[in-house]
């Protein structure tokens, strides 16, 4: 792939764009928190991510972008409650999906997971965060001015969806506590 550098850098972009949206919006406080084994767990699972969502982008462009979000916050929520349950579970992308189906995945995970009921405040204002997020993913995809079904559009595609896992992952562990402090530890061999 010889534009890897151009998918970093629109990569790296994107990232900051939504962490400054995410923290504009009181989700994020401008770092994106994360945990090493979910995005190992992303690398397993995105394919078949992608094989849901890939048709979708015609029709429903930012449903395709912003379901990797609520996938974000699905996993969070599992590597919070009991991670050593959830980590080696080879059909774990099906667990969101099945009950009710990739199109209704998000409702799945706000009200199962995380007990939030259908239309009330925090559901909306989750609604609201990764709903801004895919607009505004879609749009700077388009900004790229790549030809459409090209396989550039299909990697910026791939980029944007990592990116809102990423930023899925760090809403859901902010909401649960999660935070980055700055520890100070001490060298014994300095006396």
């Amino acid at each position: 792939m010889e534009n890897i550098a151009y998918f970093d850098k629109y990569e790296e972009k994107l990232t900051e764009v939504l962490m400054r949206l995410c923290t504009d919006l009181g989700v994020m406080n401008g770092q994106l928190l994360a945990a090493e084994e979910l995005e190992e767990k992303w690398k397993e699972i995105v394919p078949e991510y992608m094989v849901d969502a890939v048709p979708q982008i015609k029709d429903y462009p930012t449903v395709s972008v912003a379901w990797a979000g609520y996938l974000g916050i699905g996993l969070a929520v599992l590597w919070d409650r009991d991670w050593a349950k959830y980590k080696n579970d080879p059909n774990l992308y099906k667990f969101f999906v099945e009950p009710r189906g990739f199109d209704c995945m998000d409702e799945f995970i706000l009200e199962e997971l995380l007990g939030v009921k259908l239309e009330s405040k925090e559901f909306l204002e989750v609604e609201g965060v990764m709903r801004s997020c895919a607009k505004t993913a879609v749009d700077m995809i388009r900004k790229e001015g790549i030809e459409p079904q090209s396989p550039d559009a299909f990697y910026v595609f791939a980029r944007s969806v990592k990116v809102l896992f990423k930023i899925g992952v760090s809403v859901a562990l902010k909401r649960l506590g999660y935070k980055y402090e700055k520890v100070t530890v001490a060298n014994p061999l300095q006396n």
